[in-house]
């Protein structure tokens, strides 16, 4: 079966000549929720830019579902990796939900009925349908996260790609969330500096530190680790343990 992401030697400087990846290798298998973890500054952003071309790859190769991220693949890789930003304002832009969930496909070129399905089936993944001709900006923080997951899952992608999902998240907004990424059979890349949220949903993390991977195993192995997480700048909430398996 092929992966739905392969990373291989992947490298990156900036313009300004400051080196942000130094090598990383990664596979992700179809269907699986893996954590990317790592301190500000380990090249978690700059992984995720290359993803779906934002960034090319200075050296090395990134690999979506069999099809290699390049100039001439960049519309259909950017179809296949969907991309739901921190702050959900930076995705929504248009007068109604229905709008910005029809934004992407629209795009693509669907139209009529088949473009009404598509954003029907995508808010309704995220319990949102009854929004769908509300403006998102009189929705909650967390509907509107909510939203941002619709728009990227309408353009059906290969992976979802979420930076901080669970941050600025009241309790009931983030178990609403956890179980959606739950329900939804797409390959899961959650970048997160929330430790417990990666234990919930996600068998398997990396840890990304110095432009490198760190570590790759089993989250609840990786968080017991308690040199492993020091030595990488990673906490664990006070009083936090780590449940029994």
């Amino acid at each position: 079966m092929v992966n739905s992401l392969e990373v291989r030697r992947l490298a990156y400087a900036y313009p300004d000549g400051t080196q942000a990846l130094f090598g990383v290798d990664l596979s992700i298998a179809r269907g699986e929720r893996v954590a990317l973890l790592g301190p500000n500054g380990a090249g978690k952003t700059t992984l995720v830019m290359h993803l779906n071309g934002i960034l090319a790859a200075g050296h090395g190769t990134v690999t979506v579902a069999g099809t290699p991220v390049r100039k001439d693949t960049l519309k259909e890789i950017r179809q296949r990796v969907g991309l739901v930003f921190q702050d959900p304002d930076d995705q929504l832009f248009m007068p109604t939900v229905r709008d910005d969930v029809a934004f992407g496909p629209a795009n693509a070129g669907l139209r009529g009925a088949e473009l009404d399905r598509v954003v029907t089936a995508a808010l309704e993944r995220v319990g949102m349908l009854d929004a769908i001709d509300r403006p998102p900006h009189h929705l909650s923080f967390g509907q509107r996260r909510r939203v941002a997951v619709a728009t990227v899952l309408a353009m059906e992608p290969e992976i979802l790609v979420l930076d901080e999902p669970s941050s600025n998240l009241d309790p009931a907004a983030r178990r609403e969330l956890a179980e959606i990424l739950r329900s939804i059979d797409v390959t899961v890349l959650m970048v997160t500096h929330d430790l417990p949220y990666a234990l919930e949903l996600c068998e398997r993390s990396l840890i990304l530190s110095g432009g490198v991977i760190a570590a790759d195993g089993p989250t609840r192995e990786l968080l017991a680790d308690a040199e492993l997480l020091a030595e990488h700048r990673l906490e664990l909430p006070y009083g936090f343990t780590i449940p029994a398996a």
